[in-house]
Order: structure tokens, then sequence, then C-alpha cells
């Protein structure tokens, strides 16, 4: 079961993989970054990533059908999130945990040569992967 730097270290080996970070959408820290950075800030942006996927694993507008949403969940109801920009694709991909889930993946793909389909494939195989601690 790979760690954090082995699954960045993997999400990086994707067509058109720029940079792969996991981050804690709680306190916004990045937890580990490989590649380049969105804006050239790890922080930066695992700080601005965190406050979005926060909205969004938070939104009860989100949840399953037939999850009244009562009640607090372990983990969030969205599985993952894209942002499209006229050259990349931004994928974030939250990650289950037995304790309470907090950390997502985030990787940002080049447009042109990235395939988000088998990102989403296989950042969603790295994430049930990842051994955390």
């Amino acid at each position: 079961m790979p760690g954090i730097d082995e699954s960045l270290l993997e999400a990086m080996r994707l067509p058109g993989a720029r940079g792969a970070s996991l981050v804690d959408w709680i306190s916004g820290l990045v937890l580990g970054a490989v590649g380049d950075a969105p804006g050239g800030d790890w922080e930066a942006t695992a700080a601005e990533t965190a406050e979005l996927a926060r909205h969004v694993a938070e939104s009860g507008s989100l949840a399953p059908a037939g999850d009244s949403g009562a009640g607090p969940r372990k983990e969030p109801s969205v599985e993952d999130m894209i942002a499209t920009t006229a050259d990349a694709y931004h994928l974030l991909r939250f990650v289950s945990t037995p304790f309470d889930s907090t950390v997502f993946l985030h990787l940002w793909l080049a447009r042109n040569d990235g395939n988000l389909a088998l990102a989403r494939i296989r950042l969603a195989e790295m994430a049930d992967r990842l051994v955390l601690g």
C-alpha cells in the first residue's frame, strides 16, 4: 500500500500531469506535493482549493438521493470535483479513511495532453490504496 509520496509520484506519471498534492480540507494545509503548483505556490493553492472542497464536502444539496443530510457524516458525499480552465483540468478526489475523512488529492493536468477520464479512474484507485500515517 503506497504512502503519500508514492501516490503523488504515481499521479505524476499520468499523461499531462503538471502537479499533484494531498491537502487537508479542514486546515488548508498541503500534506505532500510534487511537480509544479498552480500559481507557483503549493501552500496558497492548497488553502484555496481546500476552501472550495470544504464548501462542496459540507453541502447538503449534493448528498446522495435518499440521504436526508441529518447527522454528521464520516466522509464527504462527493467523490471528486473537476474544474476546467482554458489550458488545464484540476481534479480533486476526496480520500476515504477509517477516521474522519478530511483530505483530498489534487491533480493538475494540462488540457492538451491530459486524459480526464483516465485521470479520474487512476486517482480513484490511488485514493483507495493510499495509506495515511
